[in-house]
């Protein structure tokens, strides 16, 4: 045996235990030991799924740095590893998924030729189970159930479950990610059809490029940020050096993003998601020491079966809005009107206006006789209010106020996850599916600036509001 062959066979025992070590045998002429980040990027991976007892890893990497490559990699790995691991993995659409299958087959049945390493030579026992003609679906040989499904957000994956979950890139274009109905399918899908397929112990692995804040990855890490693990990586580093001059050189960065949109540079190649820049909110105040002061309450129900209700309780202190609690959810009104209705009560909620629009003013005598019934108070006036201004003028002209005058109660991104998400990825311009977080925010400018506050004179000369009160 001479050297060459001492040392390959070395190389190749160590490529059964060490990843990075595994793609260099395969595709040696990518996995350079000069590119570093690759080095990082299969080293994160691997001690993931062996050494970390957190089950969610986020990885954002520019585009053409080998995410899917390394995706693939890693999930033929994986079946070396351990012929009874079952791997799921979900690209873009069912092409792009059946593509990222065939590649992890063909890798593991490529038969030697010459003196080329090919698979069998680093895991020689790990075969796909003859006969097996899906593509998208199959075994190795051993297994008495199927260990590998290719699937996508439109695709199936029932009766199907796995140890290894990986996803690879689902936004394919800006257009997808300006689209929060888009953005909100990928979070539903995954929730309700990807991780529902788990089988103990469990792993998600999601690669892809950081598009915009409500993303699957954005999604992710904030819903499972104490589960998860992130590692992002950008084409310009802080220093202004890039990440690998030998995968993407400054000379071909310019040249591919001359002619390309600030905000999609940006995200395709930095990860500073699309949406940040076009935002209609930053960071909200927050008050440490609750006022002292009366607390009123707006509340708007939902139009459709798609909308939100968005019911607010604050403390207008000094011209200034402080919220307190608030309930924010999409379920029918004969629930929302109990949830209404203890808001208030617990509240201790002098005020109440209540959109008059679309059942709003049979929305307000429920929630009243509820209070009144339920609780046994008349403390709280509900009035129904009419709304006819345009949301979106309305919206926009009292961002301002609202940002520099609307103080958030402690920990409300924890505390309201879904009323933050939504106020937070508003957009100035653009598709936003959702605006009643916002449009409930305007609608306490208003109230506070007099904007909707008509009064009349009677002829006693009394002032007093035109609209009808309910008392709780």
């Amino acid at each position: 045996m001479t050297r060459d062959e001492i040392i390959t066979g070395l190389r190749n025992r160590k490529a059964s235990w060490d990843f990075y070590t595994f793609c260099q045998q395969m595709m040696p002429k990518f996995y350079k030991d000069n590119r570093r980040y690759l080095t990082e990027f299969c080293e994160a991976l691997q001690d993931f799924v062996q050494e970390s007892d957190k089950h969610f890893l986020v990885i954002n990497l520019p585009p053409r740095h080998g995410k899917s490559l390394t995706a693939q990699l890693f999930t033929a790995w994986l079946f070396g590893l351990d012929p009874k691991n079952k791997v799921m993995t979900a690209s873009y659409n069912e092409t792009l998924s059946t593509t990222f299958a065939q590649t992890v087959r063909n890798l593991i049945q490529t038969e030697k030729v010459n003196d080329g390493i090919v698979y069998s030579d680093i895991f020689p026992n790990t075969k796909v189970k003859y006969g097996e003609a899906s593509s998208q679906m199959w075994a190795l040989e051993g297994s008495t159930m199927k260990n590998y499904l290719a699937t996508s957000p439109k695709a199936t994956a029932t009766g199907f479950g796995a140890h290894f979950l990986i996803v690879d890139d689902l936004i394919r274009s800006a257009e997808d990610a300006y689209n929060e109905n888009v953005l909100d399918g990928h979070w539903s899908w995954f929730n309700n059809t990807f991780l529902s397929r788990t089988e103990n112990p469990w792993k998600v692995i999601i690669i892809m490029t950081r598009w915009a804040e409500g993303d699957l990855a954005g999604r992710v890490l904030s819903s499972f940020k104490d589960d998860c693990e992130h590692i992002t990586y950008k084409a310009v580093k802080e220093d202004g050096t890039m990440l690998c001059d030998d995968v993407l050189s400054r000379e071909d960065y310019l040249a591919k993003t001359r002619e390309m949109n600030l905000d999609i540079v940006e995200a395709n190649y930095n990860q500073r998601p699309i949406d940040i820049g076009g935002r209609l909110y930053s960071e909200f105040m927050t008050w440490d020491k609750r006022p002292v002061g009366k607390v009123f309450n707006y509340t708007d129900t939902a139009d459709t079966g798609t909308d939100f209700l968005c019911s607010i309780n604050y403390i207008e202190f000094e011209n200034e809005a402080y919220i307190t609690d608030l309930v924010f959810t999409d379920e029918p009104m004969e629930t929302t009107e109990s949830q209404v209705a203890e808001l208030l009560f617990n509240g201790n909620v002098a005020e109440a206006r209540v959109e008059s629009n679309n059942g709003g003013r049979g929305f307000a005598r429920n929630v009243a006789t509820i209070m009144s019934g339920r609780y046994g108070t008349n403390r709280t006036i509900i009035k129904p209010v009419p709304q006819t201004h345009n949301k979106e003028s309305r919206i926009l002209s009292s961002s301002a106020w609202v940002q520099n005058h609307v103080f958030m109660p402690p920990n409300w991104q924890k505390r309201y996850p879904e009323f933050y998400r939504q106020v937070m990825s508003y957009q100035r311009k653009g598709r936003n599916a959702h605006d009643d977080s916002v449009d409930v925010l305007a609608a306490i400018y208003e109230t506070i600036t007099a904007v909707c506050k008509p009064t009349v004179i009677d002829k006693h000369g009394a002032r007093g509001s035109r609209h009808k009160r309910y008392w709780a």
